[in-house]
């Protein structure tokens, strides 16, 4: 059973309008699965629009921040803070795991501790909190708890598949891509993606994993390990 999100507003200062929205942010798709006769709505969505609200957000700190590093440096730094691990990092430090609702099957194998669902859920939270109260009241909450403990001191991730795929198909002038959630598989307490990047109609790489995030990676992670780039 989690627990009260009520006492999770209070740790964190924060109240929301839309206590439903909260409640979405932590609701997993596994308990929607077993409640279907209830008004229930699952996190999926808000992770979506969390994931584009921390992009811009650490972009803006970074951008403030460091001034003098040029725009190559940032998009790696952007990298290795929205990254799954780092976003696992947050989550903990803010104890989401025990907020979350999930169906039986998930909680049996050890769902909210699972490092996938922990970073979707920090995305969610962070969705949520921008359609309650807009992107002043997320940079605030990230300035409070999340920002204190960035240490930008050029020691970046290195297995950021994505970021070298997009590096190197910039320098080549190659185009852009776009990567695509081509299936998802299994129950809801394992859940599997499949992700192909694309440049044009060219796949240049597949890659499966237990989060959308984990899928594109590995999808990335192929392409650069068959050099799977089109010729200009």
């Amino acid at each position: 059973m989690s627990a009260d999100l009520k006492q999770l507003q209070q740790k964190l200062n924060i109240t929301f309008r839309n206590r439903q929205l909260l409640k979405q942010a932590f609701t997993h798709a596994s308990y929607v699965n077993e409640h279907r006769f209830g008004q229930h709505q699952d996190n999926e969505r808000l992770e979506f629009l969390g994931d584009a609200v921390l992009e811009l957000t650490v972009s803006e700190f970074l951008f403030e921040r460091c001034p003098t590093r040029p725009e190559g440096e940032l998009t790696k730094m952007r990298a290795s803070i929205v990254c799954e691990p780092s976003l696992v990092k947050f989550a903990n430090q803010l104890q989401f795991g025990q907020y979350v609702l999930l169906g039986k099957g998930e909680e049996l194998t050890g769902g909210r501790t699972r490092p996938a669902l922990l970073a979707d859920v920090f995305e969610s939270f962070i969705g949520a909190l921008y359609l309650d109260q807009g992107l002043e009241a997320v940079c605030d909450f990230l300035r409070r708890f999340i920002f204190p403990h960035l240490t930008l001191d050029g020691k970046l991730q290195t297995n950021d598949y994505k970021t070298q795929l997009q590096e190197l198909t910039q320098h080549h002038n190659l185009g852009v891509l776009e990567y695509r959630i081509v299936e998802e598989r299994g129950p809801a307490h394992e859940r599997e993606f499949v992700s192909e990047v694309y440049m044009g109609d060219q796949c240049l790489g597949s890659g499966t994993g237990r989060s959308k995030k984990e899928a594109e990676q590995q999808a990335a992670a192929k392409a650069l390990e068959h050099a799977v780039i089109p010729k200009s």
